[in-house]
């Protein structure tokens, strides 16, 4: 039998701008999967980062986290498969980011390290600690970005932030032409750097192949650049209203925004 998906990404998409799950989804989605659809997260997320969301969602299916990079089993608490930075890689980045002053968060195990609190890292410890403990996110402060990628056993992705975007902007293309890395924009002041290759899109057609289903029977929900790979893979890519318009240009469908019953109003539409 054919089994239908439905991949997800999380911030701009699935979750509002408060980061919470609107209950029309949570009730659509739980009868998408009633009616035989397969429900699984594609998200840049950490996947320490995504525990609320997960359980909420009830999902028994595998995540695909940082923008590809691996994907994680929640029930044996174990990662699947991956494809991590090499630490070679990883210290030329930090290198780079001490060089050209740009706040570097690392993505590792089971936590996310940096250096120096920044906006970004401040607003997200703050939405962690309005969390149950056990679903919170571990941030960690070293002394040494550099150290730290040595002694871990895994480095997923860097997320890189600054308020000047066009410095960003400038700063991932050097990283792009000098490092051969992968860099996507997450959000609009936010861009993911991770080994190059690795996509969302990929890892959602390895995962959807691997089960002898058919990347032809996928919808993909998604907003920003990180997005477009899954939304090009799947045989029905759907673009946020609040998504860029290079990114709507990308998708088969465009919906309403993520304040907005728009993902549930989908569901209900065209697939239930």
């Amino acid at each position: 039998m054919t089994s239908r998906v439905i991949a997800l990404d999380l911030d701009g998409t699935l979750l509002t701008p408060q980061k919470t799950l609107l209950p029309s989804s949570l009730e659509a989605l739980q009868r998408a999967r009633e009616a035989g659809y397969q429900l699984i997260i594609v998200t840049g997320r950490h996947h320490v980062a995504i525990h609320p969301f997960y359980q909420a969602l009830a999902l028994d299916t595998p995540a695909i986290c940082c923008n590809g990079t691996y994907l994680y089993d929640y029930h044996a608490k174990k990662v699947l498969e991956s494809d991590p930075l090499p630490v070679a890689q990883a210290q030329q980045l930090i290198t780079l980011l001490d060089e050209h002053n740009v706040h570097g968060l690392m993505y590792v195990d089971e936590a996310m390290l940096y250096e120096r609190p920044t906006g970004h890292v401040i607003r997200t410890r703050a939405w962690a600690q309005s969390l149950p403990e056990a679903q919170r996110p571990v941030f960690t402060q070293v002394a040494s970005l550099a150290q730290a990628a040595r002694e871990v056993s895994a480095i997923w992705k860097f997320a890189l932030t600054d308020e000047d975007t066009s410095k960003l902007n400038d700063f991932a293309k050097l990283v792009e032409n000098t490092l051969g890395l992968e860099c996507e924009w997450s959000w609009h002041d936010q861009v993911d750097i991770a080994r190059k290759g690795n996509s969302k899109g990929k890892r959602l057609t390895q995962y959807v192949e691997s089960q002898g289903w058919s990347m032809q029977d996928v919808i993909a929900f998604g907003d920003n650049y990180n997005d477009i790979s899954m939304l090009e893979a799947a045989g029905t890519g759907v673009a946020m209203g609040n998504a860029d318009e290079a990114v709507k240009a990308r998708a088969n469908v465009v919906i309403g925004d993520n304040t907005r019953d728009s993902i549930a109003q989908f569901i209900y539409s065209n697939l239930i």
